[in-house]
C-alpha cells in the first residue's frame, strides 16, 4: 500500500554534493567562525565606536609607504578588523582547534597591520581582538560545539556487534531525483566501510515498504540488523520498520541535514560502521501519531508551507537557496492557522513539536541533548497583531524566551482537533494532509539504534 503522504524522499538518496560527509566539519566551523564575526562587527560598530568616539592617531610618524592608500573615518576605539579576524579564528577553532591554530597566524597579521599602518592605537586592537574573542564565546553559548554536547540517547540497550557488518543487511536509495544530482552511487560508500553487509537498493519503480519489510525480514533470518543509507525522511520509515521487527538500527548519514544521525554522534558511514562492529546500542524515542511514526520532529503552519515551497524551487535553483527562498516567501505569504491544542482554540503562525527536548529558546530548535527523556517537546508561535514582528523584536533583544507570542511546553501526549480541511503537516521532512483531528503520543525506548562508541 502506498505512502499517505507519498514518501517522496524515499526514493531518492537525500545528499548534498559528492564528498559532504568529509566537508561538514569544515561548513560547521566555517559557519561558526562567520556566525561570531558578524557578532563582533555587529558589536564593535553599534556599540564600541558609538560609545568610545576615539580619533584616529596622526599619520606624521608614520612613513608614507606604510599609509593606507584610503584612510578610515569611523572612529579608533576599538579596531573592527581585530575584532572581525579574532573572532572569526576563535569561532573555527572552538570547533576545530587545530584549523583555528592554522589561522591564528592570519588573525594576527590583521591585528598587526592596523597599528603599522598607523590607522589605530595599540589599545584598540587589543580591546578588539578581545571582543571578537568574546562574540565567538558568546555564539558558542547559544549555539554549543559538539564536544560540549552532553552525550545523547543515554539508555544502553542490546544491539548485536557485527563485525565487517556480517548480518546487517542495508536499504540504500538509488533513485534519481534533485538530492542525487552530483552524488556518486552510495554502494561503493557502503562497502568501503562494511565490507560483509549485504546492500539491497531501491528503485525508483519499486515500494519502499516492501524493500523495507524484505530487508527486515532477512536481518531477521541473519540473526542481524536493519541499515538505512538517506536523510531523516528515509530514516524514518526505516525506524517504524526496524521498531515492528525488534530490529536494531544502523543509520547511515546520506541526506541534505541528517538531524537524526548527528544527534546520536554519527556523521559518517564510517562512524556507523564503527558502531556496527562495536555493538553500542542505545534506546531511542519515537512518537506515533494517526498511523505514522516520527524520530525528529512534526509542525503544523508555516514549516510545512516552507517545505512545499522549498521541494518546488530546489530542482531549478538548488536545496540550499531554495529554503531560503521558501523562508523568505513564507514569512510574507503565510497566514495563521485556527485549530484545537489541548481543548483551547489557538490561532497560530506555527505548532512546532520535537520528539524530546530540542536545546535552544523560540521556533527555532538547535540539537537534543536525549533521545530518550519521554516527552513531547511543544512550541507555539500564536498569530495575533504585528506577531511575526514582535517574535523578529524579542528574538533580537533577548527576550525571545518571554515573549507573549511564544508558548512552550514538555508533555507526553498532545491532542490536536478541528483543524481546517487542506491544511498541511510536516514530520521529519515529509508533507501530508493533516487530519481534521490527531493526537501525538510518546513511545518509551520504543527503537534501539547503534551510536558511535565514546559518545
Amino acid at each position: 500500500m502506498a505512502h499517505p503522504c507519498g514518501h517522496r524522499g524515499l526514493l531518492v538518496v537525500e545528499g548534498a554534493e559528492e564528498g559532504h560527509e568529509q566537508a561538514r566539519p569544515a561548513a560547521r566551523a566555517q559557519g561558526r567562525g562567520v556566525a561570531s564575526l558578524a557578532v563582533a562587527s555587529a558589536t564593535v560598530n553599534t556599540l564600541g565606536k558609538r560609545s568610545v568616539r576615539r580619533v584616529r592617531p596622526g599619520l606624521d610618524a608614520v612613513p608614507v609607504i606604510r599609509q593606507l592608500t584610503r584612510q578610515p573615518f569611523t572612529t579608533s576605539f576599538p579596531s573592527g578588523h581585530s575584532a572581525s579576524a579574532a573572532a572569526f579564528v576563535t569561532g573555527v577553532a572552538l570547533e576545530r582547534p587545530v584549523w583555528g591554530l592554522a589561522l591564528a597566524p592570519l588573525a594576527a597579521s590583521v591585528c598587526f597591520s592596523r597599528v603599522y599602518t598607523g590607522v589605530h592605537y595599540p589599545g584598540d586592537v587589543v580591546a578588539g581582538a578581545l571582543l571578537g574573542a568574546g562574540a565567538a564565546f558568546a555564539v558558542r553559548g547559544v549555539v554549543p560545539t559538539r564536544g560540549q554536547l552532553a552525550p545523547p540517547a543515554r539508555p544502553r540497550a542490546e544491539a548485536p556487534a557485527l563485525r565487517g557488518g556480517r548480518g546487517l543487511v542495508v536499504v540504500a536509495n538509488n533513485g534519481s531525483g534533485q538530492r542525487l544530482q552530483g552524488r556518486a552511487d552510495p554502494v561503493p560508500e557502503i562497502r568501503a566501510v562494511l565490507p560483509d553487509s549485504e546492500i539491497v537498493e531501491c528503485a525508483p519503480d519499486e515500494s519502499p515498504e516492501k524493500v523495507l519489510e524484505a530487508a527486515a525480514v532477512r536481518a531477521t533470518e541473519l540473526g542481524g540488523a536493519l541499515g538505512v543509507f538517506g536523510g531523516d525522511g528515509t530514516v524514518n520509515a526505516a525506524a517504524a520498520v526496524a521498531a515492528r521487527h525488534g530490529l536494531a538500527l544502523a543509520v547511515l548519514p546520506g541526506g541534505t541535514y541528517n538531524h537524526f544521525a548527528h544527534d546520536l554522534g554519527i556523521e559518517s558511514s564510517a562512524d556507523t560502521a564503527l558502531a556496527v562492529e562495536a555493538g553500542e546500542g542505545v534506546a531511542v524515542d519515537m512518537v506515533r501519531f494517526d498511523g505514522h511514526r516520527f524520530l525528529n520532529t512534526f509542525s503544523i503552519g508555516a514549516y510545512p508551507e516552507l517545505v512545499r515551497v522549498r521541494e518546488r524551487w530546489a530542482p531549478r535553483v538548488g536545496a540550499w537557496p531554495a529554503g531560503i527562498a521558501a523562508a523568505v516567501h513564507v514569512l510574507r505569504t503565510s497566514e495563521p492557522v485556527e485549530l484545537r491544542v489541548e481543548g483551547r482554540r489557538r490561532r497560530v503562525w506555527l505548532l512546532f513539536a520535537g520528539n524530546c527536548t530540542y536545546r535552544g529558546v523560540g521556533a527555532a530548535p538547535v540539537r537534543r541533548y536525549d533521545l530518550a527523556d519521554g516527552v513531547l517537546d511543544v512550541r507555539m508561535v500564536l498569530g495575533g497583531r504585528l506577531a511575526r514582528t514582535r517574535l523578529l523584536l524579542a528574538a533580537l533583544s533577548g527576550a525571545l524566551r518571554h515573549s507573549p507570542v511564544l508558548r512552550s511546553d514538555r508533555v507526553r501526549r498532545l491532542t490536536v482537533e478541528e483543524v481546517p480541511p487542506g491544511t498541511p503537516l510536516a514530520y521529519d521532512g515529509e508533507v501530508c494532509p493533516a487530519p481534521r483531528s490527531l493526537t501525538l503520543e510518546k513511545e518509551n525506548e520504543a527503537l534501539v539504534v547503534y551510536r558511535l562508541p565514546g559518545r
